[in-house]
């Protein structure tokens, strides 16, 4: 059973005490166990400590990757941190299938399903904090803010000790699933889209809208899924609309246009159907307000109270990702004040490269966390 226990990872102590030791000794207790799920807790909060300020050349923000960046053979290079195969063996038990054998070895194609991606860059995620705060504990301890797109907010949050590990891959296990579900129900896909600055996204979703209604298909969806950078965005519906955007893309004006490695129109109302049993699974877990600041998809504002977080994590799935907009709240700075360190861990490097193009002098203190080459390699 997942005892309601959460990693509390407080800012005297993130430095201290590691990401998954209760997620370890659960594994110990209940090795016979199958994955179930604590009553729900009372809304009860503890009052919130005032933590001490930091020193703004001194501070860090992670970045947690999400579903796109998997490839097989990420978590390779994370074996050798304490506790990484531990997250794996509490994973295996919690999901029913060896996960890290899948990270390791694929195949590639059932690593793509989105019902395995999303458990997969989730723990890979973690692990790559274990090897982060082995390799540069100050890192951890100095952490005043992280972010996580789609699918990596859950593991931000974990970091924050807003959710507890084995829990948080439950509530990600359960979201996979629905969302899997939604996306076989009507071909539909995912487009990621650079484009010139007179495109005009929202205008050529609703072309591309109206040719589906020429096709005769009812309540065609076609909206932007994720902001990304300027003139950067992904673009999500019906295959159709897809079709017709990359078919145009000229007219358009679009530079490019690729389609994207994933099963579905996710962050579009084509998703509404996994939204009930996201927000049922979220009743039923411990979550906390975040010890750090934490960065809505939704909107790009950091995280207020755990029913504002159950809110919002609902509201993703069929919301598109606001990146760009959060990278601006969490780098907007006075004239002359530093930026913090940035550390993206988990498989890729995809957030690196959105930094790069959002605010380059952001991007000066960035550093990825490989999650496949140790460092005696």
């Amino acid at each position: 059973m997942l005892a309601s226990v959460g990693v509390r990872l407080s800012a005297a102590s993130r430095g201290k005490v590691s990401l998954v030791s209760v997620s370890r000794r659960l594994c110990t207790k209940h090795p016979e166990t199958q994955a179930s799920l604590p009553d729900p807790l009372p809304d009860s909060e503890p009052p919130e400590q005032r933590r001490p300020k930091k020193d703004p050349a001194e501070c860090s923000v992670l970045l947690f990757p999400g579903q796109g960046s998997q490839f097989v053979g990420m978590g390779r290079g994370l074996l050798q941190y304490p506790n990484v195969k531990e997250m794996f063996t509490v994973a295996q038990k919690i999901l029913g299938y060896d996960l890290l054998s899948l990270c390791l070895h694929g195949p590639k194609e059932e690593l793509q399903r989105t019902v395995h991606c999303q458990p997969a860059v989730f723990v890979t995620s973690l692990a790559a904090v274990e090897r982060l705060n082995h390799e540069n504990p100050k890192a951890i301890e100095m952490c005043v803010a992280a972010a996580g797109f789609s699918v990596g907010e859950f593991a931000a949050l974990v970091f924050s000790g807003a959710m507890n590990f084995a829990e948080a891959l439950y509530v990600v296990k359960v979201r996979a699933e629905a969302m899997q579900r939604a996306s076989e129900l009507v071909p539909s896909g995912m487009l990621s889209v650079v484009g010139r600055p007179q495109a005009q996204y929202k205008h050529s979703c609703l072309q591309a809208k109206e040719h589906c209604k020429s096709l005769g298909i009812e309540e065609p969806v076609c909206s932007v899924a994720n902001y990304l950078f300027p003139d950067g965005r992904v673009i999500a519906g019906h295959q159709q609309a897809l079709d017709f955007l990359q078919q145009n893309s000229r007219h358009l004006q679009f530079v490019r246009t690729k389609p994207l490695p994933v099963s579905g129109a996710f962050h579009t109302e084509l998703m509404e159907s996994a939204t009930e049993p996201l927000r049922e699974v979220l009743r039923q877990v411990e979550v906390r307000r975040p010890d750090i600041n934490v960065y809505s998809n939704v909107d790009g504002k950091r995280y207020m109270s755990k029913q504002h977080v159950r809110r919002q994590l609902v509201t993703q799935v069929v919301s598109p990702v606001k990146w760009e907009q959060t990278l601006h709240e969490i780098y907007e700075r006075t004239h002359g004040r530093k930026f913090p360190y940035t550390y993206e861990v988990g498989p890729g490097n995809q957030l690196g490269a959105t930094l790069q193009r959002c605010n380059m002098k952001a991007f000066k203190t960035y550093e990825h966390v490989d999650v496949t080459i140790h460092e005696e390699d």
